[in-house]
């Protein structure tokens, strides 16, 4: 169940309070019966970047820790041939978007 934050707009008095995702929100506050306010902190986890490897949301059955296909190259004027796919049992899943 989770835990939201909540504060007082008259009194300022701070508190959180475990509900249900179907719970209705909190809108007297207990010490003075203000009004109250939900409180919105930042998400704690964001995946953003390299460093995150194909096999991280598998379901355990094995695997090699084969890392993320790398940005390409910021230097237009490189010539390399394209690089080859390993070759792997299970398709690579594609993140979903994280909304924000």
């Amino acid at each position: 169940m989770p835990t939201y934050a909540y504060a007082c707009t008259d009194c300022q008095h701070a508190f959180d309070a475990r509900q249900s995702f179907s719970d209705d929100s909190l809108t007297v506050c207990p010490e003075c019966s203000g009004k109250l306010r939900k409180k919105f902190n930042s998400v704690g986890v964001v995946f953003k970047g390299s460093g995150f490897y194909r096999t991280d949301s598998r379901d355990g059955k094995g695997g090699s820790m084969v890392p993320a296909k790398p940005a390409a190259p910021s230097d237009s004027s490189a010539t390399a041939a394209p690089a080859t796919p390993a070759a792997s049992t299970a398709p690579a899943k594609v993140p979903a978007p994280v909304a924000g």
